[in-house]
C-alpha cells in the first residue's frame, strides 16, 4: 500500500489568528490563545535564490555580558537529529547555554530548557521530532516556565514551522540555521515575554566567528564551510543550509591549531560539499586541497573530511592525500546511483565513467584508501536494470561500508513532483539486495586486515561490554579489544585476530611504532 502524502496545506490556514501588532521588528499575532512574535519566517521561494551580497564574517560576542548568568543555576538539554553538521551546531548550542551560566543535565524533569536540533533530509527524522514534542507536551504541562525550542533545518521549512504554531503551541522558540548566534537574545525574548518567539532567516546569515563550543571526548568537528549550491534534485539542504560560504582559511587553521594545543587527537573538517570550499573567494586563490595542505603540517595525529561531491574532488586534493601523514586513508565519497539515467534526474552532474575514474586515481594514489559511500534506491523512475547497475558499482569500487536509504520525497524539491512510480516492496526488497552486497565486502575487507597490526584510537568502553575496549583505525574501521581503562584516550597497536561484518576483534601488541607493520 503506497504511503500516504502529507498535506502540509492544512498547515497554511490562519484565518483564526489575529494580528495584534506589526512594525519593523515583526509582528505578533495570537492563535488558540497562544501569542507568537514572529521576527521573521521562512521562505522558501528566497531560501532557493543565490544572492550576490558579500558574506560579512563577524568576530564578536555572541553572549552579551548582561546575559552571561541569565541561566545560572538552570538546567539544558539538547537533542541532536541528523549528520555531523547539526552535532557541530549542538556543541555551539551548549556553549553559548554555558557562557549563559545553563548547567547540562539527562534529567527532563530537572530541565528548564530543552532545544530540539533537527535533520530534514528525510521525512523519517521529521517524524521522530514530532513525535518527540508529543511526548514533551506532557512535561510542558507540568513544568509551565521550561522554555521548549526547536531548531535546525526543520525550522527552515514553511510547513514545519506553520505546523508548530497551528498545532503545538505549547513550543517557545523556533529558529533555523542561519542564526544560531542568537540563541540569547531569543531566550531573553522568550523568557520575559512569554511568547512564542519565532525568528528564521530565509536569507543565508553571515559567518559568525569566535562562538563559544563544548567539545567532548577525543574528537573534534570544524565547520570549515556553510552550504550548498549543488540543488540535487532530491535533497533540501541547499534550502535549509543556504548558498555556500567559506570561513577564512587564517580562522580554520587557528582553529584546528587551538584543538591540537588542548590535546585532540582527531579533527573532522566538515561541509556539506568541502570541495567547494574557497570556491567563493573573490580576493585570493585558496582551495580545499591548500587547506588540506596546510593542516597536514598541524601536530594533530588525525585529520578526516566529510562530506565530498565527486564532481569538485579536483587532481590536486588526491594529490595532497597522496602525502599521507595526519590524513587519514579515509575517504566517504557520495555516489548515490551507479546509473548515468539517474544519476542525471538526480542532477549529480558527474556520470558513472567519472566516478571509477576518480576511484582509480585514488585507489593509485593513497596507499591502503578504504571507500565509503551513500547510496539512494528507488529513486523515481529507476528500473531493475538501473539499480543492477548500482550493485554492479558497489562490487567494482569495493566500498568497505555505505549509508543506504529508500528514496524519501520531501517537500520543496524537484524530485518530489516526480511521479514515485517504484513500489515500496519494491524498494525494500532492493535496500536488502543492496545491504547484503555491502556486507559481503565489509567482511571481505575485515578479513583481509586478519594478523596485521593496526593503529587503533581509543575511545571508550564498548557499549555491549565493560570488560572490553573499543576504538577505530585511521580508516574509521571499529575494533574491539581486551585492554586496562587507563589506554583510553591514547594509541595503540593492536594485532587483528577476528573479522565480524561491522567490526574487528584484536589484542594489543607492545610493538615500538617505528617496528610496527602498521596498517589501516
Amino acid at each position: 500500500m503506497a504511503k500516504e502524502t502529507k498535506d502540509y496545506s492544512k498547515y497554511f490556514d490562519f484565518s483564526d489568528a489575529k494580528v495584534l501588532s506589526e512594525d519593523e521588528f515583526g509582528k505578533k499575532i495570537r492563535i488558540k490563545g497562544r501569542e507568537i512574535h514572529i521576527i521573521s519566517e521562512p521562505n522558501h521561494r528566497q531560501s532557493k535564490k543565490r544572492r550576490k551580497e558579500d558574506v560579512q564574517v563577524l568576530y564578536e560576542n555572541a553572549v552579551p555580558e548582561e546575559l552571561q548568568g541569565i541561566g545560572a543555576g538552570k538546567h539544558y538539554i539538547v537533542y541532536t537529529f541528523g549528520c555531523q553538521m547539526n552535532e557541530h551546531d549542538s556543541e555551539t548550542i551548549k556553549g553559548m547555554l554555558e557562557m549563559m551560566g545553563y548547567t547540562a543535565t539527562e534529567d527532563r524533569k530537572e530541565a528548564d530548557i530543552i532545544l530540539l536540533n533537527t535533520c530534514a533530509i528525510r521525512e523519517n527524522a521529521e517524524d521522530k521530532v514530532f513525535g518527540e514534542l508529543g511526548h514533551l507536551k506532557h512535561l510542558k504541562t507540568e513544568k509551565p516556565d521550561m522554555l521548549l525550542g526547536v531548531c535546525g533545518c526543520m525550522s527552515q521549512e514553511e510547513g514545519v514551522v506553520n505546523r508548530i504554531m497551528q498545532k503545538h503551541g505549547f513550543v517557545d522558540m523556533i529558529f533555523g540555521t542561519h542564526n544560531i548566534h542568537r540563541l540569547p537574545m531569543l531566550i531573553k525574548e522568550a523568557l520575559f515575554s512569554k511568547e512564542m518567539v519565532v525568528e528564521v532567516w530565509s536569507k543565508e546569515g553571515d559567518i559568525i566567528e569566535n562562538l563559544p563550543k563544548k567539545r567532548e571526548g577525543l574528537r573534534a568537528w570544524v565547520n570549515i564551510m556553510y552550504g550548498c549550491d549543488k540543488f540535487c534534485t532530491y535533497c533540501i539542504v541547499p534550502f535549509t543550509r543556504g548558498k555556500e560560504r567559506s570561513r577564512r582559511p587564517e580562522d580554520v587553521i587557528a582553529e584546528v591549531r587551538d584543538l591540537a594545543r588542548q590535546g585532540f587527537k582527531e579533527v573532522t573538517l566538515l561541509g556539506q560539499n568541502v570541495n567547494a570550499y574557497g570556491k567563493d573567494f573573490d580576493d585570493i586563490r585558496y582551495t580545499f586541497a591548500d587547506l588540506m595542505d596546510d593542516i597536514r603540517k598541524i601536530d594533530i595525529p588525525r585529520v578526516r573530511f566529510t562530506t565530498s561531491h565527486p564532481r569538485d574532488f579536483d587532481d590536486h586534493l588526491v594529490e595532497v592525500l597522496g602525502k599521507g601523514g595526519n590524513l587519514v586513508e579515509h575517504i566517504h565519497l557520495p555516489v548515490q546511483s551507479g546509473n548515468n539515467e539517474i544519476l542525471k534526474i538526480m542532477g549529480r552532474k558527474y556520470t558513472r565513467e567519472i566516478y571509477l575514474e576518480l576511484v582509480g586515481k585514488l585507489k593509485e594514489t593513497v596507499p591502503g584508501l578504504v571507500l565509503t559511500t551513500d547510496i539512494i534506491v528507488g529513486f523515481p523512475g529507476e528500473t531493475e536494470e538501473q539499480f543492477e547497475d548500482t550493485l554492479s558499482l558497489v562490487r567494482e569500487v569495493g566500498f568497505d561500508s555505505a549509508y543506504t536509504f529508500i528514496y524519501s520525497p520531501r517537500e520543496g524539491t524537484p524530485a518530489a513532483v516526480m511521479e514515485d512510480n517504484v513500489s515500496m516492496e519494491v524498494k525494500s526488497e532492493r535496500l536488502q539486495r543492496l545491504n547484503r552486497t555491502i556486507e559481503e565486502y565489509s567482511r571481505k575487507s575485515h578479513e583481509n586486515l586478519r594478523g596485521q597490526i593496526v593503529e587503533v584510537l581509543v575511545e571508550g568502553e564498548s557499549k555491549n561490554n565493560a570488560s572490553i575496549l573499543a576504538g577505530r583505525t585511521r580508516t574509521s574501521k571499529l575494533v574491539h579489544f581486551e585492554g586496562s581503562k587507563e589506554l583510553i584516550g591514547s594509541f595503540v597497536n593492536v594485532k587483528i585476530t577476528d573479522a565480524m561484518t561491522w567490526y574487528i576483534k584484536g589484542e594489543v601488541v607492545d610493538v615500538p611504532q617505528a617496528e610496527a607493520a602498521i596498517t589501516q
